[in-house]
């Protein structure tokens, strides 16, 4: 029987269990070190007998506030809305207009995945705060959320037989997998993993003889080898975490055209995730080249598109990723796919360099950036002990050399260009940074120059647009072909507040 498009529907009543295995599994892991701690101090026993009454109650709350919630939560697809009623204490009536529907996004945990059940958010692409642009479905079964991707998205007519066919345009090559390691997150991961052993070792009561044992153990090795073992181990670590991250985010990665007009991108190990974008809120796309990556010839693609500006509160980011860090060729060939060029606009262009000026200016930054790091050395030298002067002439000698590198390259980085309907402008070092946006999708321009600028006859022109991080920046171009490149790529926009200089007449004989 045929459910009315009109009839209010309820979650999956699934919810519940996964609810209750969810909080069972936190309240365990919560307890846990609370038993160990409290039965230090005074027996086994007495710590069971203080907990469990605690994490028994916590559990049943957990559970029954999930039930009223699945109760008192329903939704239904109108003909020209989408309708959510929800709250348990207050109750709230939400409503998206359809026509204004831009996705819908579905993750599942392992818990939803072996319940057959995932997270539906659906989403204007606005950014309106207080989640008022999208609504949470969760959870509903995964055939009902391939239902309502299909009904909400597929609305586009039919193109024409000349048009590129939809299909696969990517999926994951398990080589790309070499690119995780020179990843920025490798160090972090290092460095958090021995925060951690320490922050177990203080839950059973064991962080100073951890702390103990490790210094033993350094002290048993000449400062070189000590300071290279933390070293090594911290990059082994890192190195093994980046690996894993990049494994559960983008395993069975899978970049597809659905017929409709929408770009979907299906991803993830543990927590798996679909995320769907219309191709005409599509207005360009971002090369992002991570030091790391760069030095490997690897790239990923972002996309710049409406309603796809940073998220705030604990959003992830990376639901703009078309394509996983992965050969610069490969990032080539699926920008072109995605905005249906025959070649990226990011790899036709022949970008303008910029004037000497503005290495100069990345050079005095870099060393100013040095200057920040030593001073407070210089300062304790000067006032406590000599030592810390031999801190900070070893940090000088160390640190100016890369920065002037790292500024070199920035320099040599910069450029902007015009290819066919696209401005691309090219920029960064340690993340370098090329996009390619439509030069209809620009709202318009802002021209900055600082009293340094002025003077170098220097300005930076920031490209406005409703999509992706709303500005982009040509850094640091000679201040007359600045202007005329903007008033090139987008006529009209700067062209009435430009002085024009035209050639006296010549002189006839």
């Amino acid at each position: 029987m045929t459910v009315p498009e009109t009839e209010w529907r309820k979650l999956d009543r699934r919810t519940v269990w996964v609810t209750a295995l969810r909080v069972v599994g936190t309240a365990a892991a919560v307890a846990a070190p609370v038993v160990v701690t409290v039965a230090g101090q005074t027996s086994p026993g007495m710590a069971v007998t203080v907990v469990l009454p605690t994490v028994v109650l916590a559990i049943a709350v957990g559970i029954v506030g999930d039930y009223v919630r699945w109760r008192r939560t329903s939704y239904r697809i109108g003909p020209e809305r989408v309708e959510l009623h929800t709250g348990i204490l207050v109750r709230k009536r939400r409503s998206l207009a359809r026509d204004r529907i831009r996705s819908v996004d579905l993750t599942a945990g392992l818990l939803l995945r072996a319940f057959g059940l995932v997270h539906a958010k659906i989403g204007t692409g606005e950014q309106t705060g207080a989640g008022e642009s999208s609504l949470s479905l969760q959870p509903v079964s995964r055939a009902e959320a391939d239902r309502l991707r299909r009904e909400l998205l597929d609305r586009v007519p039919a193109r024409e037989e000349s048009e590129p066919r939809d299909g696969t345009l990517a999926v994951l090559d398990p080589s790309w997998i070499r690119f995780a390691p020179v990843s920025f997150l490798t160090p972090a991961i290092g460095g958090a993993a021995f925060g951690a052993v320490l922050q177990v070792a203080e839950w059973f009561g064991m962080q100073d003889g951890v702390i103990t044992w490790v210094l033993d153990l350094l002290r048993s090795l000449p400062v070189l080898m000590a300071v290279l073992a933390l070293l090594v181990t911290g990059v082994v670590v890192g190195v093994i975490g980046a690996i894993a991250l990049f494994v559960e985010m983008w395993w069975r990665f899978r970049l597809e055209r659905e017929p409709g007009g929408t770009l979907r991108v299906r991803r993830g190990l543990l927590t798996t995730r679909s995320i769907s974008l219309e191709e005409r809120r599509l207005r360009g796309i971002d090369l992002v080249e991570p030091l790391g990556n760069r030095m490997l010839g690897a790239a990923r693609v972002d996309a710049v598109a409406t309603g796809l500006t940073q998220q705030k509160g604990n959003e992830r980011t990376d639901h703009k990723t078309l394509l996983p860090p992965a050969p610069r060729a490969e990032a080539d060939r699926i920008a072109a796919a995605v905005l249906r060029e025959p070649v990226s606009p990011t790899a036709s262009v022949r970008l303008r360099g910029h004037p000497v000026a503005a290495r100069g200016r990345r050079i005095r930054w870099a060393l100013l950036g040095v200057l920040a790091v030593i001073s407070p050395l210089l300062i304790l030298g000067l006032v406590l002990t000599p030592l810390f002067l031999h801190l900070a002439w070893i940090c000088a000698l160390v640190l100016v050399p890369i920065a002037v590198a790292i500024a070199l390259d920035a320099y040599r980085n910069l450029g902007h260009g015009l290819t066919g309907g696209y401005l691309v402008a090219r920029n960064g070092a340690v993340r370098r940074s090329t996009v390619a946006l439509q030069r209809r999708g620009v709202i318009g321009w802002t021209a900055r120059q600082s009293i340094f600028q002025r003077r170098k006859g220097l300005i930076t022109l920031t490209a406005t647009t409703a999509a992706g991080g709303g500005a982009y920046s040509v850094y640091d171009v000679g201040e007359s072909e600045g202007l005329v490149f903007a008033e090139e790529a987008v006529p009209d926009l700067f062209g009435p507040f430009l002085e024009r200089i035209d050639a006296p007449p010549a002189h006839r004989s």
